[in-house]
């Protein structure tokens, strides 16, 4: 069924799908996106594309670049991101415990839910991304994390561009002054350290994502994979298009307080007979979805213990909320 389906990923200030531009996958130069709550500049990356527009590239020097190889990641979210202050904020900057980095759906997706979900968000929540929290059995599902802790790298600066190594490139981190920013709240300079740190509620009281001041963000991960549709973590398998409800997979990062979104990221599928050889969409795109309307229930059996303790395995001690590890492998329920 995958093979009848063509990506596109497309990126916007907000949640209109009028606003947002497609994304030139795996090309080294940033698109840049602008409104009145931040200016961004964006790479989106992805192994092994074959979606639009046509003729992207299938990779991108990033993935061949350390630590991604060694990892075998399978796509990447690399932004620069410049938040600007509210005419009638006197604040700062944005609070920590208020930038937010996640997905989000506009309609139910709990009867597409497939056996073992409650297990594969064990295993994200204890080993992947601690601080992720949501509700994916609400009308309008959502999972989102702090920001702090849900990046894999945060880089206080511009960071580089480099072709070489596929366009904009973060080392955690920062330049001379976000270094001393880092300093001054004691955020460590390490990817991993960082987001265990983040996952403390002083940490987070702690920083603030100034107005004005540029970050570098980097989201990437070998569990996702978009050539097979596929998610793979250890111990858990799922094939998405046997559940997918066709709706797009929404990359937001948005403001908790306020609900407004700085930057959307749609990644959607169309069938090909819907798709021109230009790579426009002809009418009737939207809607191009030819899948079950339901799944059915109980064709499968899933092994939770198993898929835990593989995961324990490939991943070590799990870490709680508080970024505390959970040394013992019995503590699975």
């Amino acid at each position: 069924m995958a093979e009848n389906y063509v990506l596109r990923i497309t990126a916007g200030p907000d949640y209109d799908q009028s606003q947002q531009v497609e994304v030139p996958v795996n090309t080294a130069k940033p698109i840049t996106i602008k409104s009145d709550r931040a200016d961004i500049e964006l790479n989106v990356r992805v192994n092994d594309y074959k979606g639009l527009p046509r003729n992207s590239p299938t990779t991108s020097p990033y993935f061949s670049t350390e630590p991604h190889a060694y990892n075998k990641d399978q796509y990447s979210i690399s932004f620069r991101f410049t938040p600007k202050k509210p005419s009638n904020d006197e604040s700062d900057g944005i609070k920590a415990t208020d930038l937010q980095f996640g997905n989000d759906f506009d309609h139910p997706i709990r009867d597409r839910l497939p056996p073992g979900f409650n297990t594969a968000m064990s295993i994200v929540r204890w080993w992947i991304d601690p601080g992720l929290d949501g509700d994916a059995y609400a009308d309008k599902p959502f999972l989102y994390g702090p920001a702090l802790s849900s990046f894999n790298t945060i880089h206080v600066g511009k960071g580089e561009f480099d072709k070489e190594k596929g366009g904009l490139w973060f080392e955690e981190g920062g330049d001379e002054d976000g270094l001393e920013a880092r300093e001054e709240v004691g955020a460590p300079l390490t990817s991993k350290a960082r987001m265990k740190w983040a996952l403390r509620a002083d940490a987070k009281e702690k920083w603030v994502f100034e107005y004005d001041q540029t970050y570098g963000f980097d989201f990437f991960n070998p569990y996702l994979n978009f050539s097979d549709l596929a998610l793979n973590l250890p111990g858990f398998q799922l094939p998405i298009m046997k559940y997918w409800d066709g709706q797009g997979l929404r990359y937001v990062l948005r403001n908790k307080e306020t609900g407004e979104p700085y930057l959307v990221i749609l990644f959607s599928l169309y069938h090909k007979d819907y798709v021109n050889e230009d790579g426009s969409l002809k009418d009737g795109a939207q809607d191009s979805f030819k899948g079950p309307e339901k799944v059915t229930e109980g064709d499968e059996e899933f092994d939770g213990d198993g898929a835990l303790k593989e995961a324990t395995e490939q991943l070590g001690p799990k870490i709680d909320e508080k970024g505390s590890e959970q040394t013992s492998v019995d503590d699975l329920d």
